[in-house]
């Protein structure tokens, strides 16, 4: 798979929500994948929301917004290599929700 990309209305991304909600095509596969990168955009400023990076029950990371708009494969992508086996959910979980814009996550997985 390539990048994706996930845009969630403020009023959804509440604490709790998984940002992959409506992507099952991302957060679940019959195969293992790996996590090449991911990026967190959007809300009112930069680092005033967060959500963790969750592969299964495991929260790998937890990402801050680095900025307003939405995410570029260049600028504000954070590089990983997570292994995701077979079956196994990958989730972005809300844990500091937005104030005002959407929130916008970008995926290489």
């Amino acid at each position: 798979m390539a990048l994706s990309t996930v845009s969630v209305a403020a009023a959804v991304a509440v604490l709790g929500y998984d940002l992959l909600t409506s992507r099952p095509d991302i957060s679940v596969a019959g195969r293992n994948r790996v996590l090449r990168a991911l990026a967190l955009t959007g809300s009112a400023a930069a680092g005033d929301s967060a959500i963790d990076v969750k592969i299964g029950n495991v929260v790998v990371a937890t990402l801050y917004n680095s900025g307003t708009g939405f995410p570029t494969a260049d600028a504000s992508t954070f590089k990983t290599a997570y292994n995701v086996p077979a079956g196994t959910p990958l989730s972005l979980i809300v844990v500091d929700a937005p104030v005002t814009n959407a929130l916008n996550a970008l995926v290489d997985i």
